[in-house]
């Protein structure tokens, strides 16, 4: 079974990504619905290290302000929502419950000796759920601002002290202001970039 054309235009060839935002609310069923979704997505071990925090409130965007780059300040404070996409280093503490069936996969990932490939573990797996994460709003009727301009220190330091959470990037969630989208830019055709072996 296939999406249909026009939920693979929704998902991927209408969506763009926002840079401006209209005046409507995102509410918590709505981000409880998109994790619903993206949170299916494959990942090694199950270990699903991915964090979603979202920022709804002033407070928290103020909060954030300090971080952003100049040219990304005025559209994340206008956003209904800001998702900081991280991802969890100690994601193997819910391996006994994410993975049942090895009760020793907990082994593979935990310990000083193992610090460095459970980070990239951790990384690789979390930007996977954090490509989903943009799909799964899409699929549910919101728009998208995915950005990496900011100060990844600055917000792990802000929101994420003490923990072995790190951010990943920011994505900006609501409803797309039609007149602040870019022209869309070409991308690169399949011989430019695959290769068939």
């Amino acid at each position: 079974m296939m999406l249909s054309p026009e939920d693979m235009d929704l998902v991927f060839r209408n969506a763009r990504t926002q840079n401006g935002w209209q005046p409507r609310l995102v509410d918590d069923a709505q981000l409880r619905e998109l994790y619903a979704l993206m949170k299916w997505a494959p990942t090694t071990m199950n270990t699903n290290p991915a964090r979603i925090l979202f920022l709804r409130s002033r407070e928290a965007k103020e909060r954030l302000r300090p971080a952003l780059s100049p040219g990304n300040v005025d559209k994340t404070m206008a956003a209904p929502v800001t998702a900081i996409i991280a991802y969890d280093t100690e994601f193997y503490e819910l391996l006994p419950k994410l993975f049942p069936h090895n009760q020793n996969a907990r082994a593979n990932f935990a310990g000083e000796e193992k610090k460095a490939s459970t980070e990239k573990i951790a990384f690789r797996n979390g930007s996977m759920q954090g490509g989903y994460f943009i799909l799964a709003a899409r699929c549910i009727g919101l728009d998208c601002g995915p950005m990496s301009g900011f100060d990844n220190a600055k917000v792990d330091a802000e929101f994420f002290a003490g923990t072995g959470v790190r951010s990943n990037f920011l994505c900006n969630l609501g409803y797309g202001d039609p007149s602040k989208v870019m022209p869309r830019n070409p991308r690169p055709e399949f011989d430019e970039v695959c290769k068939l072996l």
